[in-house]
């Protein structure tokens, strides 16, 4: 018997080492369900969410940095994996996203769950079609995945469920992908020119971005011939910031003053491979360097007075050699200085530990940081659990951490576990979660559970939207509608199959997490935190400080006086600096 398309696809998809789809079936995904139960050579993952099968899909492309595929059945079905989709390419993850449709002779009726995936998937993909005959199909899969891969981004093939049950036809295409690695360098002129500018300066600063992750040893090395700081971006920090001595920590909303001030304080900052998007926190009177492999990035975010456009690994490969090595370091010696200043003031929030149902969330990310393995993978949500992540947890070399560092989604952490989990199930994995972002897609608890994965979630529960609350302070409004009512997320857990922990003590903190840690299977940790800790950025203008004392006045005067003394109580080293 002839093979129908969807078996087809399927067979395409092992060719090219696909190990897992993510999806919710139903009407026109059922063909290539059930090509995938007889084929036996690859898992379809039954997520309750499409939301969550595209996150988790981006999470494992991520990782292993090869495709990985989700996908949507008619209308609803694929529209729910917008969101994850936006994050994976956005993110650079090369995706493969499987919308199905209603049949073709309904096209164009505005039939029951129609919807046109050329136009919905056109801002979040770098290849985008439709397949509506069974020779179309193999050759625009293979295209599909080619881009995906090329391009580092989603790319989207629309399948109607009545093509996926048609008899093949012949494959004129290849059936397999071609992994694209160029090494990409500046001419030598412009080396040299970039060599001539930093051989003249003495203050100078390295800013890394994610690009620059595969270049940790030349990083380090150009920073030692220079004696130059290494700051970096919170998507990159497990990637530059171990074995390096002159790390001086982050920038941005989620850094520290160390990194902010090193970076305005030099001659020259070199930005390499960071497309670093916070323009308030880039210096503007001294000279801007920046390399990255996509030149249409080049000068967008700063006022770069030197662009080059090469991977990093190859122009630092060909740049050292003409660099000199400096004499003085009193530049470098001074941000090392300021960062361990920092790092003293960033550990009394670790030694005081909290009270009662306010536990310090700083503490309990450094339990974390401290607990997990020598590889371990983090995935954090997007908003005050992404600030503790940013501080607290260091790399080794090996640990991972992945979020919505591009989107700034909510809800990312438990699905990117669940791809990291099925991807690397020997390692663990450590899922994240703010109160908010768990709350909105609590239902792939069962996932987890369904697949046995052993994620070991916790939730940072301070009952708000801690970032929301703290952005709507600075404008100098009064938080309105933050605050959450939650259920017992342990009690959840228990009730979905996994074991849950409420933690109200911080004295039971450490106890209760190695406990979980220890237990072979899925576990989540409800942790009551303080929802008055504050994130203060590492530089704080004079209109925020405004902002937040205009907030904490109309607070009084509406009868919250209680809220502001537990702000200043809990947050007054943060304060003492500021002042």
């Amino acid at each position: 018997m002839a093979k129908k398309v969807a078996e087809q696809l399927v067979d395409m998809l092992v060719e090219v080492g696909v190990k897992r789809i993510y999806a919710v079936t139903g009407d026109s995904l059922n063909e290539i369900n059930d090509a995938v139960r007889k084929n036996g050579k690859i898992q379809w993952v039954h997520v309750r969410h499409e939301e969550v099968g595209a996150y988790a899909a981006g999470a494992e492309a991520q990782l292993h940095g090869q495709l990985a595929c989700c996908a949507g059945s008619s209308g609803p079905g694929h529209v729910h994996l917008i969101n994850g989709l936006y994050d994976a390419h956005r993110s650079g993850a090369p995706v493969l996203a499987i919308a199905s449709t209603m049949a073709t002779s309904e096209f164009g009726s505005r039939y029951f769950q129609e919807t046109d995936t050329m136009k919905l998937f056109e801002d979040c993909s770098c290849y985008n079609q439709v397949a509506t005959t069974p020779s179309q199909m193999p050759r625009m899969l293979q295209a599909a995945m080619q881009a995906a891969i090329s391009g580092s981004g989603v790319a989207v093939i629309g399948v109607p469920g009545d093509v996926t049950a048609r008899g093949v036809e012949e494959i004129f295409s290849a059936v397999k992908t071609f992994p694209t690695h160029p090494s990409i360098r500046p001419s030598d002129e412009e080396l040299d020119a970039l060599a001539d500018l930093l051989n003249g300066k003495e203050k100078i600063t390295l800013f890394c971005g994610i690009g620059a992750k595969d270049a940790h040893a030349e990083v380090v090395e150009l920073s030692g011939l220079l004696n130059s700081p290494v700051a970096y971006s919170f998507k990159s920090k497990m990637e530059i910031q171990y074995d390096n001595p002159n790390e001086v920590g982050m920038t941005g909303l989620l850094g520290m003053p160390s990194g902010y001030d090193s970076m305005h304080e030099a001659e020259v900052l070199v930005m390499l491979g960071t497309d670093f998007p916070y323009a308030a926190f880039m210096p503007e009177n001294n000279t801007i360097v920046q390399v990255d492999i996509k030149s249409e990035r080049l000068g967008r975010r700063a006022k770069v007075a030197m662009g080059l456009c090469g991977d990093v690994k190859s122009t630092l490969h060909a740049l050292l050699p003409r660099i000199k090595q400096k004499q003085t370091d009193d530049f470098l010696q001074k941000q090392l200085k300021g960062y361990e200043r920092v790092k003293e003031n960033l550990n009394a929030y670790v030694e005081e530990k909290g009270q009662t149902d306010k536990i310090h969330p700083e503490y309990v990310m450094s339990v974390v940081d401290q607990l997990a393995s020598e590889d371990a993978i983090f995935t954090v949500d997007t908003g005050m659990t992404c600030v503790w992540g940013a501080r607290y947890l260091h790399g080794t070399g090996k640990r991972k951490m992945l979020g919505s560092f591009n989107h700034g989604s909510m809800a990312n952490a438990i699905p990117q576990a669940i791809g990291a989990s099925l991807a690397f199930p020997e390692r663990q994995v450590w899922a994240l979660c703010g109160d908010g972002g768990i709350s909105m897609l609590l239902g792939d608890l069962s996932t987890i559970v369904q697949y046995k994965l052993p994620v070991k979630i916790i939730v940072f529960n301070n009952r708000s939207l801690g970032m929301v609350k703290l952005e709507m302070e600075v404008a100098g409004l009064p938080d309105w509608q933050t605050d959450m009512d939650n259920p017992d997320f342990a009690l959840v857990a228990k009730a979905m199959g996994m074991e849950g922990f409420t933690v109200n003590d911080p004295e039971n903190v450490q106890v209760v997490l190695e406990q979980a840690m220890n237990i072979d299977g899925p576990v989540l940790v409800n942790v009551m935190t303080d929802p008055n800790a504050l994130a203060m950025p590492p530089k704080v203008e004079w209109s925020q400080m405004m902002g937040f004392a205009q907030s904490m006045y109309k607070l009084m005067i509406n009868g919250r006086t209680h809220e502001i003394l537990d702000s200043i109580s809990s947050n007054f080293r943060h304060m003492k600096e500021v002042l």
